[in-house]
């Protein structure tokens, strides 16, 4: 009986006045200008105007499709509500909190609806923003539910407002279950709520053309129940035919069962190591006892999709190698379901397509982890909002192992686990860093993805790739030290480029022995707290700081300054020939500037308070 309560709600608007029907007149003419820009931009239509789609939340009732235009510099967004009641909340913060918050809102007070730029303040009330920045261009009832389509720049030079950029948005949506007499009287913590998160600004990359004998290959999911709880890894293992030859993955795309849009988050499809002859079978929970420890040797990545990502197309010249002489038979599958309704009973075949040819490419495309070695001597004290820790690909190492002609790298994937906030690559050239690499200001350990770069950086031997990643520790007692535990740290892209070379690895991490002289500082000014003999690991060295601002000062001062151990590696994981200790840091002259809004010289008049929505039927 509620549904038809939602539809009186709405039904039972009066007619506009004509002040209003003017309001709908100019909304009329900014669909027909978005059409014709659209038009204008291109000889040909094209075929989805929204490209990119994900559901906002578990029950699939809410629905986000956008397009992206650089040359405007905004985004059209199209917002599908299937089971509208009273209103919806729909904005982008920084976290994915509900607090401090840039909204657009949909609200009825029982007579009219209303369309509004917001925002909300810490304690979650929600305010009309005197600027408002997200335009309505329509408003339309269909049977599928209501759509609305509206528009918003990138930059707006707004206090209030979110800047959209490269990287990861979280976007967050609230339901107004009851009309309100105003928006002020709105505040979040009341409201059934969710985030999303997503990459909005795709790169704008041609589909390159693909070869005439290409083949595909599904890496499934065999019909596995979903477990009832919120967080999954599922592992699963497969096995290539018997004598499958040396190809080229060219392009690849997600399998996603129908109805489970919602619960697949993110897969990922993993090569084992050739090393060894056989794995074991396994179909189940990653984190299960009965998961044979060999497993952990399948870590090679071949494919990585993340909830809002299209097809990924390597560059027409290369192909990612797999089969064949020195390549392992194996692969994983590994699927992440969101299940935060803990839906039971649902059955999943989810996965990823492989696209490969046996025509192999003039180039084959590698992997490179960039950033730092997986070690306790890098570590993040407790209770840090922002502390950042840096890894360093040398001029001496790219000088060595690169070709004359360089490596193009096309894409990237960044990784830290639960306390990173942020990470950058940047490429340095003669002590001057030139340009970004990859970026991701509002990074989230669970939403990682191979991301295409809108340009191609090319590294030419001599150059420095330097990453660094920003943790927050607020909410932990005891210092974070690099490792492979989830509860560990780690500070990595993972690029792919071409021609592929033998530098597999190209990180650092302070000198041991210089850190070994941080804790014998801290003990000559505080009173002997940290034990230096050699039977004591670096773990216990670190839980034994006392973690005064003295303490985390000169962490920071020595991971700025200290000489690092380099691991120039090859795939064999075997250092390049070389002096690779105490070597000092890359000597940078001059930096990047982080990336800000463009305000425009002139703004269009907008309107000065909400929209009055006049909601349309219609077929879609």
């Amino acid at each position: 009986m509620q549904a038809p309560s939602h539809q009186r709600r709405w039904r039972s608007l009066p007619s506009p006045t004509a002040r209003e029907a003017a309001s709908m007149y100019g909304t009329a003419v900014a669909v027909f200008l978005v059409i014709l820009v659209a038009a204008l931009q291109g000889s040909a239509p094209p075929e989805n105007p929204f490209p990119y789609r994900i559901p906002l939340d578990p029950e699939g009732t809410l629905e986000l499709s956008w397009n992206v235009s650089y040359a405007q510099e905004a985004i059209h967004f199209q917002l599908l509500v299937r089971d509208l009641r009273a209103g919806i909340l729909f904005g982008m913060s920084d976290r994915g909190q509900l607090e401090n918050a840039d909204l657009v809102v949909l609200w009825t007070d029982g007579d009219r609806a209303y369309f509004g730029d917001a925002w909300s303040d810490q304690k979650g009330q929600i305010h009309l923003d005197s600027q408002q920045d997200y335009q309505l261009l329509r408003a339309q009832k269909t049977p599928e539910g209501l759509y609305l389509l509206f528009k918003r720049s990138f930059g707006t030079c707004d206090p209030k407002d979110y800047f959209i950029e490269d990287g990861t948005v979280h976007l967050v949506y609230g339901i107004l279950e009851q009309p309100i007499p105003s928006l002020e009287a709105i505040n979040t913590s009341g409201l059934q709520t969710g985030l999303q998160r997503v990459q909005l600004l795709k790169p704008n990359i041609s589909v390159p053309v693909l070869p005439d004998d290409l083949s595909t290959m599904e890496v499934r999911s065999p019909d596995i129940l979903i477990p009832g709880q919120e967080t999954t890894y599922w592992c699963y293992i497969i096995e290539l035919p018997a004598g499958f030859s040396r190809h080229h993955i060219v392009m690849y795309e997600p399998i996603v069962t129908t109805g489970n849009e919602a619960l697949v988050h993110h897969m990922e499809v993993f090569q084992c190591a050739a090393e060894f002859e056989s794995f074991p079978r396994f179909n189940g929970p990653c984190d299960s006892k009965m998961k044979p420890e060999r497993l952990n040797y399948c870590r090679h990545v071949l494919a990585a999709w993340a909830l809002g990502a299209k097809a990924f197309y390597y560059p027409e010249e290369a192909g990612l190698a797999f089969g064949g002489p020195g390549s392992s038979r194996f692969l994983r599958l590994e699927v992440h379901y969101h299940n935060p309704l803990k839906i039971q009973g649902r059955r999943d075949s989810s996965g990823i397509r492989l696209y490969y040819t046996s025509s192999l490419r003039r180039f084959d495309a590698g992997i490179m982890e960039l950033g730092l070695v997986y070690t306790p001597v890098m570590a993040i004290p407790p209770r840090e909002p922002t502390f950042v820790l840096t890894g360093y690909c040398t001029d001496k190492c790219t000088q060595l192992a690169l070709p004359p002609s360089g490596i193009h790298i096309f894409a990237s994937q960044l990784h830290t686990h639960l306390t990173g906030r942020k990470v950058v690559t940047v490429l340095a050239r003669g002590g001057r860093e030139k340009e970004v690499v990859n970026r991701d200001n509002h990074y989230s350990p669970h939403f990682q993805e191979i991301r295409m770069l809108k340009k191609v950086v090319s590294v030419h031997p001599g150059d420095v790739l330097i990453t660094s990643c920003t943790y927050n520790t607020e909410d932990r007692e005891l210092a974070t030290v690099g490792g492979f535990g989830i509860l560990e740290e780690m500070c990595v892209n993972y690029v792919h480029y071409y021609p592929q070379t033998q530098l597999e690895l190209c990180k650092s991490a302070v000198d041991p022995g210089f850190l070994q002289k941080y804790f014998h500082i801290v003990n000559r000014f505080n009173s002997e707290d940290v034990c230096t003999c050699p039977q004591t690991s670096v773990l216990q060295q670190f839980a034994s700081v006392p973690w005064n601002s003295f303490n985390r000062d000169m962490l920071k001062a020595l991971y700025s300054f200290a000489p690092i151990s380099m691991h120039c590696n090859k795939s064999s994981a075997v250092r390049f020939q070389g002096e690779w200790d105490l070597q000092p840091l890359p000597e940078i002259i001059s930096t990047l500037e982080e990336p800000t809004p463009q305000c425009p010289a002139s703004r269009a008049q907008g309107p000065s308070g909400p929209t009055v929505v006049s909601i349309g039927g219609g077929r879609g």
